[in-house]
């Protein structure tokens, strides 16, 4: 940096025949071009040297290409601001900004390699296949942390930025402070974006939900669709969505039906007469089980779970791989249940018995009357 400062020393000299505005452009010009042709060799080096190692690398100097090249620009002008014909005020003025501006390319920087980071570890995972329970967990688990750390970086790097400023450099401070704090200490977290931050990082580490999830909130059933770095979208099952903030998943009690694994055991309830065969309603539901698509193969169980005067309830259990496919096949079963009743069954449907008793009034009129 030294030399440099020292050669546009030179070429200030050389130009003092010439008015100050048109030494500044050439000093400028000069430095823009010099930290171009810099970054341009730096690139061609540092990809040979990776090209053994390029599924982070290569992306990493790719994406970040624009904001290096800026970064050594802003790098080349800072001696500029000291050689240029400048007033003291203008000089300290224009070194404040550059100063900023690394700050700013520094932290933009940090969020692209976040980001690279993130989607190469959830390459390997898929969630539009059958089996997406261990996927859905390093996805909700990434994609949480990844949000999280952006909003950190994002805290430390306009921290660092306000700090410059003599005027809110304690804003700065306390910024950082609270930055710093946000991710071991839990009691800072008063305001309400530090309140949901922390408890995305719970949910990623305890993870009562995952992306994909079968839940019901606020009496409404439906999967996770989106989880930020402070709500939640959940998609419902008629597609409207639901958003909800992240710390309403740690502080409210709701149903995930998919913790522990996708399969889920539907239930479809009937009623019938009391003396309806139950014996065959339990061998039409296991041929229904058996001749459909959704079933999986493990639960199929008929029960009788009451019986009332005018009518027996039939709870008929039968497994699926997922909810929706449960919630699909549930009602196959009531459908075709319903069917076999009207068609092989019609005196089965529940029926109101009435019993008439012997009237003596009755019995002497007939007599009478005869």
């Amino acid at each position: 940096m030294m030399r440099i400062e020292t050669w546009l020393n030179d070429t200030a000299r050389l130009l003092s025949w010439a008015p100050p505005w048109l030494i500044s452009l050439t000093l400028i010009t000069l430095a823009i071009t010099f930290a171009l042709m810099i970054h341009a060799i730096a690139v061609q080096v540092v990809r040979r040297a990776v090209s053994r190692h390029n599924a982070f690398w290569q992306p990493l100097i790719a994406r970040t290409r624009r904001p290096t090249r800026l970064a050594m620009i802003v790098a080349a002008l800072s001696p500029v601001a000291n050689v240029a014909p400048l007033t003291t005020g203008q000089a300290e003025a224009a070194q404040h900004v550059l100063l900023v501006l690394f700050i700013l390319l520094l932290g933009w920087m940090a969020m692209t390699a976040l980001d690279i980071g993130a989607a190469l570890y959830l390459r390997g995972f898929k969630v539009d296949v059958e089996d997406n329970l261990l996927a859905r967990k390093h996805v909700t688990q990434v994609r949480i942390l990844r949000r999280a750390m952006a909003i950190l970086v994002g805290l430390f790097t306009l921290a660092l930025a306000l700090m410059t400023v003599p005027g809110v450099k304690q804003w700065g401070v306390s910024l950082l402070a609270a930055g710093g704090a946000a991710s071991l200490i839990v009691g800072l977290a008063l305001q309400p974006l530090l309140t949901n931050l922390i408890a995305g990082i719970q949910i990623a580490v305890t993870q009562p939900i995952r992306i994909d999830d079968a839940v019901i909130v606020e009496k409404e059933w439906g999967n996770i669709e989106e989880i930020t770095a402070t709500y939640v979208v959940v998609r419902l099952w008629d597609w409207r969505r639901m958003v909800l903030p992240l710390s309403y998943f740690i502080q409210t009690p709701f149903q995930n039906w998919t913790r522990e694994s996708a399969a889920l055991i539907g239930t479809s309830m009937i009623y019938v007469d009391p003396a309806a065969p139950v014996d065959r309603l339990r061998t039409q539901l296991d041929a229904i089980a058996r001749a459909s698509p959704l079933w999986d193969g493990k639960v199929v169980n008929l029960a009788v779970t009451d019986i009332r005067p005018d009518v027996m309830e039939i709870r008929c259990l039968i497994s699926a791989r997922n909810a929706p496919t449960t919630f699909d096949l549930r009602c196959e079963v009531r459908e075709k249940m319903m069917a076999f009743l009207r068609d092989e069954l019609p005196e089965a449907f529940p029926k109101r018995r009435l019993a008439l008793a012997d009237d003596p009034a009755r019995s002497i009129l007939a007599e009478r009357s005869s």
